[in-house]
């Protein structure tokens, strides 16, 4: 499928102001999501309800985080696993990364601030919740495009009443070295959708259906999005959740923002009956968000091929 320079992600627009549920730009933009996410599983996005500045405020925010003590970073915990701070791992010692519930509420962010900062840092608060909630406008947008291009839009209340928000900032130091090293291990999110914002310095690859990895290296100030194992299991596998990984080199960080919609714990994922039929079979059994990532990170849930179709697998 040709060499890793070669390919491209999609690229789609959701700047207009004219873009609306029932016009002719939305129906053409729905279409464009849906092909993309059928074929790739991502694409980038071109949003200008996040302002430059706030992107640029934000980053700065997510660097003096990282910037703060290792001691202070351990004070970002959860009980839900990945959700608080991540780092010190030999297997990918470039990699540290912290987490945000619920970002796009001022209280819930704030009160992660007066842990790190207990003197208050209302600027911080300010900038990761704005972005949040500006952001979360996107992924909201994303959904009722998939649920309308699927023939399910009944479902689309409860689909959006099932997910909250965690925002996920991640720093990738720089190996110091022009040889290219890992920063993070290949994966799939296990989430709903996932929409990434990153400083100037690339590094993310995406794998193909035909196994072929190659670069996501985004237009300044847009996102790239794709969707995570939970929706792909919703969908009964009309979508495609993509491997990634993140490969490193030279001197500089990167660092980057994901927005996760995340199911939430006790709600059910199921298929709807109008996604299943003869020519496709039910893929997954009915499933708990929280409960799949907790066997995602034992053992054999890291050791499988696909930790989806191990833990739920028709």
């Amino acid at each position: 499928m040709g060499s890793m320079a070669e390919l491209m992600l999609p690229v789609i627009d959701f700047s207009s102001l004219r873009l609306k549920p029932g016009t002719a730009e939305w129906t053409a933009v729905r279409d464009e999501v849906k092909q993309a996410l059928e074929t790739c599983g991502c694409f980038e996005a071109r949003f200008k309800k996040v302002p430059v500045d706030l992107q640029e405020s934000m980053l700065g925010s997510v660097q003096e985080l990282f910037d703060l003590p290792l001691q202070t970073k351990l004070r970002n915990v959860s009980r839900k696993p990945y959700h608080g701070y991540v780092g010190q791992y030999p297997m990918v010692p470039l990699y540290e990364s912290m987490g945000i519930d619920d970002a796009d509420v001022y209280e819930k962010v704030d009160g992660l601030t007066t842990i790190l900062w207990p003197e208050g840092h209302p600027n911080f608060s300010k900038n990761i919740q704005s972005f949040s909630e500006k952001l979360s406008e996107l992924d909201k947008m994303i959904r009722r495009m998939i649920l309308e291009s699927l023939g399910v839009e009944k479902y689309l209340d409860e689909h959006m009443n099932s997910t909250n928000y965690l925002l996920r900032v991640m720093r990738y130091a720089g190996p110091q070295t022009t040889d290219t090293k890992l920063g993070l291990n290949s994966h799939t999110d296990k989430n709903i959708v996932t929409i990434l914002c990153q400083n100037e310095v690339d590094g993310l690859e995406v794998q193909t259906k035909d196994g072929e990895w190659f670069s996501a290296q985004p237009s300044p100030n847009s996102f790239i999005v794709m969707i995570g194992d939970s929706l792909y299991a919703w969908v009964n596998g009309r979508l495609h959740s993509p491997h990634h990984r993140v490969m490193m080199s030279g001197n500089k960080a990167r660092y980057s923002v994901g927005l996760f919609s995340i199911p939430k714990g006790g709600y059910m994922i199921k298929a709807p009956d109008e996604l299943v039929d003869e020519e496709r079979p039910l893929l997954f059994k009915p499933f708990d968000h929280v409960e799949f990532l907790g066997f995602y990170y034992t053992e054999a849930g890291q050791r499988a091929e696909s930790a989806l179709k191990t833990y739920c697998g028709v």
